[in-house]
């Protein structure tokens, strides 16, 4: 287990030296800092964009969910498709406005297209509020992995703090550059990781053809919706695809992802490149599945793969594998704390405390925004322990209902801030609701997101229709612009 901890700490070790090596290539400006100076290359974008998406909620969670519910998580398929379908059609608008207008966060493009001080300050609460569990996720993640790795010798509090402190310090000193940069890595561990892993770890029971015939003997429920324990059906199925696609989508880490393009031309090509990351998930499938059958009794099954590895896998494998693991937890907790950080700045401080902040306030408020936020997150992750589909699902429930007043601004001139308002706090408070209150179940078995987007989009549109019109000034400022993006390529 020593030399398995050492391979890991040397692999946490790759992000502080790029971070490092990131800030003497940094334009000393806040903008530089939260979004590369708009200048981020098509190469790092994709990068960026699939490792953020790749969490450990991908990572550890697919397996763990095979493993316990059988084959609802395939859906992830189909959201990989919409996620990238939507990058296209909306990210690609938002990236547009957000280089016309200097657009930073998702308060600054809300806030602005409906012209209204309180959307955006209710925009920037949702972001932080709902992205916090998620972040909780990945130094979880993190942190089981570190645990694993160590036979646990080092316990899950200080695993956590670990990883945590390694990813404030290279945040801290390399911003959003040395995000991108370590997520190139990153990106390229998790594909290869997971197809391996599955493949090598199927090879235990015969392979993958074997492997589905044992399944259909031992626990032929893990074959079929509702799976083994009845309540994954194709409600839990159609949730799961949505709400992820769309609260991964809306969450402020892919914001800033589209607010830094360089240009648009990656947009055109990322429905493709995000379809075909997702045949990694075939690699959950086999280990899922396998650990069903060769370890029934695990009381996490978060630690699945990481328990899979090490005791079915050559040395050297497994520890490419937990890396691979470390690395999906710690490019999405990177891009949260991060994004988060830049909401905290430029929304709330530089907007309403200190508009005269100079670049060096502006850079220093978001290091310690970020350190604050982080640290709620890891106690978080301490006191707050669940099974990382779930806690995730939670976070994207709450980001998710951003799509509304966002598809609002972008294709409808006739919705208004009173209507994104009015729908907004209630899809919120909704969702919330039907997930924390058991007498407010969902119905249908949807999940309560879902049932939340829905009392969201009726009331922006009751709710607009019924109140006056957005101002014509800005109806028409930003509908030409929108009318200018239809002529580039």
């Amino acid at each position: 287990m020593t030399a398995g901890i050492i391979v890991i700490f040397l692999f946490m070790a790759i992000p502080l030296a790029v971070g490092f090596y990131a800030a003497t290539k940094s334009q000393k400006t806040s903008d530089d800092y939260f979004i590369q100076g708009r200048g981020m290359g098509s190469i790092a974008v994709f990068f960026t964009v699939a490792a953020t998406w790749w969490s450990a909620f991908a990572f550890l969670g697919s397996n763990a969910s095979f493993y316990v519910d059988g084959p609802v998580y395939l859906t992830a398929f189909a959201w990989n498709v919409l996620f990238g379908f939507l990058y296209f059609v909306v990210g690609k608008r938002i990236w547009y406005l957000g280089k016309r207008f200097d657009f930073v966060t998702p308060s600054d493009f809300l806030g602005t297209l409906f012209n209204s001080e309180k959307l955006r300050w209710i925009v920037g609460l949702v972001v932080v509020l709902f992205t916090l569990p998620y972040l909780q996720i990945q130094l979880a993640g993190g942190a089981y992995l570190i645990s694993v790795a160590s036979g646990d010798a080092i316990p899950f509090w200080l695993s956590a703090l670990l990883f945590y402190l390694v990813i404030v310090v290279y945040v801290w000193v390399g911003g959003i550059r040395a995000v991108a940069w370590t997520d190139i890595i990153y990106g390229a561990l998790i594909f290869f990781g997971l197809v391996v892993a599955g493949i090598y770890i199927s090879g235990t029971v015969g392979g993958p053809v074997a492997l589905f015939e044992r399944m259909q003997q031992a626990s032929p429920a893990h074959l079929t919706l509702p799976g083994p324990e009845g309540d994954a059906g194709y409600a839990t199925w159609v949730s799961l695809c949505f709400i992820t696609a769309i609260g991964a989508l809306m969450g402020p880490q892919l914001w800033l992802r589209m607010y830094a393009a360089k240009n648009g031309r990656i947009f055109n090509v990322m429905p493709f490149l995000i379809s075909l990351v997702a045949l990694a998930y075939l690699g959950s499938v086999l280990v899922g599945w396998t650990g069903f059958l060769q370890m029934p009794d695990v009381d996490t099954p978060d630690r699945i793969l990481p328990l899979m590895a090490l005791e079915y896998v050559p040395f050297v494998m497994a520890t490419v594998l937990l890396a691979a693991g470390a690395g999906a937890a710690m490019s999405t907790a990177n891009s949260q704390i991060h994004a988060v950080s830049t909401v905290v700045t430029k929304d709330f401080y530089q907007r309403y405390a200190k508009p005269s902040a100079s670049e060096r306030q502006l850079t220093n408020v978001g290091r310690y925004a970020l350190l604050l936020f982080s640290v709620t997150a890891y106690f978080l992750a301490l006191f707050s322990p669940g099974v990382l589909v779930t806690i995730g699902l939670i976070a994207f429930g709450g980001t998710a209902q951003l799509i509304v007043p966002t598809l609002g601004a972008l294709f409808w001139p006739r919705g208004n801030a009173t209507g994104a308002i009015a729908g907004l706090t209630a899809g919120v408070l909704l969702t919330a609701a039907m997930t924390f209150v058991p007498a407010l179940a969902s119905p249908l078995g949807l999940n309560p997101a879902m049932w939340g987007l829905a009392v969201n989009a009726i009331l922006f549109v009751v709710v607009s229709l019924m109140t006056a019109p957005r101002d014509e000034e800005t109806v028409r400022r930003y509908g030409a612009a929108l009318q200018d993006f239809k002529s580039i390529d």
